[in-house]
């Protein structure tokens, strides 16, 4: 077909050119060079940005003053064949901000407001609300609206999922229905879901359990098709993120123990003391990474098992305690991330699935030989969170190559936002890699983009890496966010569209609680404060008596290069506390016999 002989509708994400106002026309350039005309109707209107709980923004009235070159915008519309060629008739406008240098998502509380709406979501939805928090009514399976599914079955990760969530949202708003709900979550996990094996001195985790009435039956393996019957490292990881989160606000030791306890089957049964990394897998009886019983996942190593180590609690734990030695794990991943996983030669993406020798798995399940988007983008990411602590350059020269490659693979050049998953390499006769099933969005992925370019705008003030970041985060707040029934939604088509068929629907599953939403919101906002706009910080701790050791409160919100932050404030239960060391970002905590609220604000270097 020479020609297009149809209409369609589409989206395209780019800059304005230019604007003429007597033809009601303006150009908008795509991200990768691209030029289009685009007609204003009668009946185009336009919105502009609008954080969760907040109402409608009208920008209809305001066309004419917004379309200045250079504007970043969405334009939703329709391509109609005509003369030869095609048309484009917007009908939507989308703007982030007021002015062609302004991005409402870089307010000093944009991200705060959206991680307390998100947090208030899944309460409500689990529980009803804040005054009846009870996991025991937790599903992990919630409708588009919230509501509970009637299946009980109560997995372990998802729990620890929202209650990091939570426990994020405490940080940022101080609220203490939060803490609650993080604090009895991480409760319900330690006498719920762990599993103390006596014999070993160790701790690991259940897949799950169901309840049914006052009785549950425990899941030890996992029941999923990928690693069914078998111990995934995922899970053990994904077990920590809640409840390390918790620890950084309350400094419970009966919290410590269980990580170090599981940090201690790490080491013992999922290392690889031979060749190195960590294997993704362990037989339940035997906990032996190359039982024949495991069939493909035996002496296999992948990205989880890893790499996600650092963003799901080991960051957060070296925040909460400064430990020399999981500065040193944090160094361990890294080097084997760096060493193993660059597959420039044969793909543009990195390699995710390996046999015990490193060499290449590209057979395994779902995986094949194929490219998770987000998977890329969160190694940038926490590379150079990495080497804030234990710099090393072959850390950013990995990060900066996923952040030059991401764009032209896996980042929608028309419309904005990431894909999900890709053919790895192209096969015969082919000029373009594949989308591995299809070209929908998953939420997270946008969470790594967001993030990963944060932070390398931040620390090393490339301008394209702005860019980038103001534009993924643009395509998130622009079509995410469910300003009908509240959260974020799971998936949406490539054009922005909303994707709501089968588990892509729900707001509670086993990919989703309230995570990455909330993560994303937590790291935005210190991101974007302490190493973009140079705004105050404030976040809130609540310290339990004789918790931290050496009654020492840490209060770095992220690894950030050194020097970027001090503190400039504390308040103890609302009045001026001074016994603080600013430069160290450490607080003394009073002596009392109660829980302290402390309230801290961390002032960015100029």
């Amino acid at each position: 077909m020479d020609i297009m002989q149809f209409e369609f509708s589409d989206t395209i994400g780019g800059y304005v050119t230019g604007y003429d106002k007597q033809k009601k026309a303006f150009g908008i350039k795509t991200v990768d060079g691209r030029e289009f005309t685009a007609n204003l109707t009668s009946n185009t209107y336009a919105r502009g940005p609008r954080n969760l709980e907040e109402g409608y923004c009208d920008y209809t009235g305001k066309i004419d003053e917004m379309l200045k070159e250079g504007q970043y915008l969405y334009v939703i519309g329709i391509f109609y064949p005509e003369k030869g060629t095609h048309t484009f008739d917007a009908k939507v406008l989308i703007f982030s901000g007021a002015s062609k240098d302004n991005f409402r998502l870089e307010e000093a509380d944009w991200w705060a407001k959206q991680a307390r709406s998100i947090a208030d979501f899944y309460i409500k939805a689990e529980f009803g609300g804040a005054d009846s928090i009870d996991y025991g009514n937790y599903r992990t399976m919630l409708s588009l609206t919230g509501e509970r599914k009637a299946d009980h079955r109560q997995e372990t990760d998802t729990i620890s999922r929202m209650v990091y969530g939570e426990a994020s949202a405490f940080l940022l708003t101080g609220e203490d229905r939060f803490l609650e709900a993080a604090e009895k979550g991480t409760q319900y996990l330690r006498d719920h879901m762990r599993f103390y094996d006596v014999d070993e001195n160790i701790v690991y985790w259940y897949h799950g359990i169901d309840v049914k009435g006052k009785k549950e039956h425990k899941v030890f393996a996992s029941e999923f098709g990928d690693d069914y019957d078998a111990v995934p490292m995922y899970e053990q990881i994904y077990a920590l993120a809640g409840p390390t989160q918790t620890y950084r606000i309350n400094g419970d030791p009966a919290i410590m123990k269980d990580i170090k306890m599981t940090i201690e089957l790490f080491d013992r049964f999922y290392l690889d003391k031979e060749k190195g990394g960590y294997f993704s897998h362990l037989d339940p009886v035997t906990l032996d990474a190359r039982a024949e019983s495991l069939g493909r996942n035996r002496g296999r190593k992948n990205w989880n098992s890893v790499g996600d180590h650092a963003p799901a609690y080991l960051i957060n734990l070296w925040l909460a305690t400064g430990d020399p030695k999981y500065k040193e794990f944090l160094k361990y991943t890294a080097d084997c991330i760096t060493k193993y996983f660059q597959d420039y030669e044969h793909s543009p993406f990195v390699q995710e699935k390996f046999y015990e020798d490193w060499s290449h798995d590209k057979t395994w399940g779902w995986q094949q030989n194929r490219g998770v988007i987000g998977h890329n983008l969160k190694i940038a990411w926490n590379l150079m969170r990495i080497n804030s602590i234990t710099p090393d350059k072959k850390y950013v020269e990995f990060a900066e190559k996923i952040a030059e490659t991401m764009p032209k693979y896996g980042m929608d050049v028309q419309r904005g936002g990431w894909y999900d998953v890709m053919e790895r390499e192209l096969a015969p006769g082919q000029e373009h890699l594949r989308f591995a099933w299809h070209d929908r969005k998953a939420w997270w992925q946008q969470e790594q983009g967001i993030l990963a370019y944060q932070i390398l705008y931040g620390i090393l003030k490339k301008p394209q890496y702005l860019k980038l970041a103001r534009e993924s985060a643009a395509f998130y707040n622009s079509f995410f966010l469910d300003h009908d029934d509240g959260a974020v939604y799971f998936n949406v088509l490539n054009n922005g569209i909303p994707f709501l068929l089968g588990t892509e629907r729900l707001k509670g599953s086993h990919s989703m609680a309230c995570y990455h939403s909330i993560e994303l919101c937590y790291l935005s906002q210190v991101y974007i404060n302490c190493l973009h706009t140079k705004q105050p910080l404030d976040l809130y701790f609540k310290p339990m008596v004789n918790g931290f050791p050496g009654n020492i409160l840490r209060v770095e919100p992220d690894i950030l290069p050194k020097g970027s932050v001090r503190i400039s404030q504390v308040w103890v239960d609302g009045n001026p506390w001074k016994n603080f060391d600013a430069a160290n970002l450490t607080v003394e905590i009073p002596n009392v016999n109660y829980r302290p609220k402390i309230k801290v604000r961390l002032e960015p270097s100029v």
